[in-house]
């Protein structure tokens, strides 16, 4: 009987997992389209976002990169059964994906202060807030994914479901980290 609930379990688990690979490649495809989407307007517009990113997207690439490696970290330290460790780097995640999202709210802050609107004459600009402010949504997804993640650690969940949080929590929030390189750099290829 055991056994059987534990098999059920890892099938229920193999499921979710690969429910979550499919939600990465749907939101990769739409980050693409989105992209392409600016590519096919600019081109006959002339190329660029004609202005220089704030420093501010700086900041925010660092606090995400930080997060990642945390992330990292508190996952090595579950498989290890160093619980306080995968708790603290776990709150340093958060930490920084909290930074990464308030830096990214200042950016457009700065963005406003420079002319740039959403709503302008120039829709080139206007992708900037379309791809950081969609960027921004899979961030707070993952903040509760990896919020989850450390509620969990606390309650004391079984070591599976453990390591099963740890590894949806890496997959996506590596992921939005992946894509906000992506972003930023075709941000900075674009500024003029």
């Amino acid at each position: 009987m055991m056994a059987q609930i534990q098999q059920e379990d890892k099938l229920n688990l193999g499921a979710k997992k690969f429910n979550m690979w499919i939600f990465v490649f749907t939101s990769f495809m739409f980050f693409a389209a989105l992209t392409s989407g600016f590519i096919v307007y600019s081109g006959g517009r002339g190329h660029g976002i004609h202005l220089i990113l704030p420093h501010a997207f700086i900041y925010s690439t660092i606090c995400i990169l930080l997060s990642s490696v945390t992330l990292f970290v508190a996952s090595n330290a579950a498989k290890r059964l160093q619980f306080a460790k995968q708790r603290l780097y776990l709150g340093l995640t958060l930490l920084f994906g909290v930074l990464f999202f308030i830096i990214q709210i200042y950016a457009w802050t700065l963005l406003i202060k420079m002319g740039v609107y959403f709503v302008n004459n120039n829709a080139s600009q206007s992708f900037i807030y379309v791809f950081t402010g969609m960027h921004l949504v899979h961030i707070i997804a993952g903040l509760f994914l990896i919020g989850n993640t450390l509620k969990g650690s606390y309650n004391n969940i079984p070591q599976v479901k453990n390591l099963f949080r740890m590894e949806m929590s890496s997959i996506f929030w590596h992921f939005v980290d992946i894509i906000w390189i992506y972003l930023y750099v075709f941000l900075l290829l674009n500024q003029y």
